[in-house]
C-alpha cells in the first residue's frame, strides 16, 4: 500500500539525506504527511518513523512555546489494520534541540474508516479522527480532536490526494497581564475556541515503479467564520520522492518551504515505514 507521498525533483534526495535516513497548525510539524483514503489491511501492522528537522524556523519563544529552529522531532507512528475498511493508529510525539535534550511532546490515537471497494465509487474516500494531547511547550492547544475527511484518486500515473482538516482543541490561557486586546488576539490566531480549517493535499506522477515525484501542501487558516490574515496563516509546499523499494517498506523524502511569515521557513523531512502481517500461515 504506497502511502501518499510528493515531491518535486530528485535533486532534493540530496538535499534531505544528511538530515534523516523521516506532522499540528499544519500538523505541528511532528507528522507531516498527507493521507490516502486506503486503510492498512486486517492484521497488518505499520510501524512509521515521521523524522523532521527545522532548519529555519522561530528563534524566540513564542505564547509559551519553544523555538522551532534547529529543533528534531521524531514521531513513531503505529497503524493496526482491523478490517478492510477500518484501522487505528496510534503516536507518540518527541522533539531534540540543543540545550533541552529529548523530550517527550504528547500522544495521540486515530481511528480511520473508508469506503468499501464494493461501493464502487468513482474516488476514494475515507475519514480520519484523531485525538490526544501534547504538551503546552510544543503545542497550542494542548488537547485536541482533528476530524479529517479524505478523497483521493488515482490516474494512470498520477494520484492526487486531499485532506480537509479541522481541528477543534482545547487552548492554553494566555498570561494573565495581557490586555482585553491582546487576549482578543491571541484566541483569534494563536489558540482560537472553535474549530480550525488546516487543509493538506497532495499531486504525484510517477515514472517508474521504482518512485514517484511530486508536491505536498500543508497549509493553516484559523477559525470558521473568522479566518486569520495571509501575514497569520501557514503555508507549507514540500516537493518529495517517494521511493518503491519493496511492498513491506515505504520511504518518503522531502524538504518544504514556508510561503508567509507564520510559517517555519525550511523544514526537511522523511518517513520511514514497515509493514508487519499477523496472518496466520495457510496449511
Amino acid at each position: 500500500m504506497p502511502k501518499t507521498m510528493s515531491s518535486l525533483s530528485l535533486a532534493l534526495l540530496g538535499l534531505a539525506l544528511p538530515f534523516y535516513p523521516l506532522a499540528l497548525q499544519a500538523q505541528n510539524n511532528y507528522e507531516i504527511q498527507v493521507y490516502p483514503s486506503e486503510t492498512v489491511a486486517p492484521n497488518t501492522l505499520l510501524t512509521e518513523l515521521h523524522s523532521n528537522f527545522t532548519v529555519e524556523g522561530s528563534t524566540t519563544t513564542q505564547y509559551g512555546m519553544l523555538p522551532t529552529q534547529h529543533q528534531e522531532h521524531e514521531t513513531i507512528e503505529l497503524t493496526e489494520g482491523i478490517t478492510n475498511w477500518s484501522e487505528v493508529g496510534f503516536y507518540i510525539f518527541t522533539a531534540e534541540r540543543n540545550g533541552n535534550g529529548v523530550q517527550w511532546v504528547g500522544d495521540h490515537i486515530r481511528p480511520r474508516v473508508r469506503a468499501p471497494l464494493s461501493w464502487h465509487l468513482p474516488v476514494g474516500l475515507s475519514l480520519s479522527n484523531e485525538i490526544g494531547y501534547a504538551r503546552p511547550e510544543f503545542a497550542n492547544p494542548t488537547w485536541s480532536w482533528q476530524i479529517m475527511p479524505i478523497i483521493d484518486k488515482t490516474s494512470g500515473r498520477w494520484y492526487w490526494s486531499v485532506n480537509t482538516t479541522m481541528n477543534w482543541g482545547h487552548p492554553v490561557p494566555p498570561p494573565p497581564n495581557y490586555t482585553a486586546e491582546q487576549r482578543a488576539t491571541y484566541f483569534r490566531d494563536v489558540s482560537p475556541h472553535g474549530v480550525t480549517f488546516g487543509p493538506a493535499a497532495t499531486l504525484t506522477y510517477q515514472p517508474s515503479k521504482y518512485y514517484n515525484l511530486g508536491i505536498e501542501y500543508y497549509g493553516y487558516y484559523g477559525e470558521f467564520g473568522h479566518f486569520v490574515s495571509l501575514h497569520n496563516q501557514q503555508q507549507q509546499f514540500f516537493p518529495v520522492i517517494n521511493l518503491f523499494v519493496s511492498p513491506n517498506w515505504e520511504i518518503n523524502i522531502g524538504a518544504g518551504w514556508g510561503a508567509t511569515a507564520s510559517t517555519d521557513h525550511l523544514i526537511v523531512k522523511g518517513i520511514l515505514g514497515h509493514y508487519f502481517n499477523w496472518r496466520k500461515p495457510k496449511s
